[in-house]
């Protein structure tokens, strides 16, 4: 469950005033880069449990692992803050994931460490928030919130059935608003979630998780390592066996030779 910088620190909201179009102002730039510098983008404050945090990295390792097919550019995060208005509050996604976006190379800049929608050019495509109790307002103030962003998918991860009455709530926003999805694939996007029981840093639960367009599971580097090894020892038990037979191919030519030699023929002209 993450919070809104409001909810975290008030802040006072500082209206900036477009400019003028009609009259042919151009944007006054020191004003806008003085009101980015205001923002508050970091808080410092612990807010999430430990299962909330694991799965944020559940939902964002894989994808920079092994989330190849995708061929876009993309932007996965936990916990940043994403600003809709050169204003305060922002509001605090515990994962988001944005496609076809130029991220940048370097976070260390005050005009780089969020997301700014108006930097960026879009909302984010996803948005997930985990539940962990009913103070969140994750099916409410929160939900207006991503739905007033135009945020593409809305998606509640409730494991303890604290808000929702099924553990995978996903809103699609269509006309103007958001409406319930059935469906746990994002087609446009070649990607998908779902609700998978295992182990994950030692410790087994029901995780939610992604996958490809072919509803195959994105893996985590561990897994790919692991995938990966689990191959090379299967290639190498196959060589091994391939030498064991050409070996015993060679002990059986060496024993017919043998007996050809016994019977006072010589095996090199058969």
């Amino acid at each position: 469950m993450s919070q809104t910088m409001s909810e975290v620190i008030p802040q006072t909201v500082v209206p900036i005033a477009g400019p003028d179009v009609s009259s042919g102002d151009e944007p006054d730039w020191d004003r806008i880069l003085l009101a980015v510098h205001d923002l508050i983008t970091e808080d410092d404050e612990p807010v999430d449990n430990l299962f909330s945090e694991t799965q944020q990295r559940l939902l964002t390792e894989p994808l920079y692992s092994s989330w190849t097919t995708v061929g876009r550019p993309f932007l996965a995060a936990a916990n940043v803050g994403v600003f809709q208005l050169m204003r305060n509050p922002g509001i605090v996604p515990d994962v988001l994931l944005s496609l076809d976006v130029e991220v940048p190379k370097d976070f260390w800049s005050k005009e780089r460490r969020s997301y700014y929608i108006w930097e960026y050019g879009k909302a984010p495509d996803i948005v997930v928030e985990i539940v962990s109790n009913k103070e969140g307002g994750e099916d409410g103030h929160k939900k207006d919130k991503y739905a007033r962003m135009r945020v593409g998918y809305y998606v509640i991860f409730d494991p303890l059935g604290e808000l929702m009455p099924e553990m995978l709530t996903i809103y699609r926003w269509n006309d103007f608003k958001f409406e319930r999805q059935p469906s746990s694939q994002f087609s446009p996007l070649g990607i998908g979630l779902t609700l998978w029981e295992g182990l994950y840093e030692e410790k087994h639960d029901t995780w939610l998780r992604w996958v490809d367009a072919n509803g195959q599971l994105i893996l985590t580097g561990k897994e790919r390592a692991d995938q990966e090894h689990a191959r090379a020892e299967q290639e190498h038990a196959r060589a091994e066996q391939g030498e064991q037979l050409l070996q015993q191919e060679r002990q059986r030519t060496e024993r017919l030779a043998e007996m050809l030699r016994q019977l006072g023929k010589n095996p090199d002209e058969i």
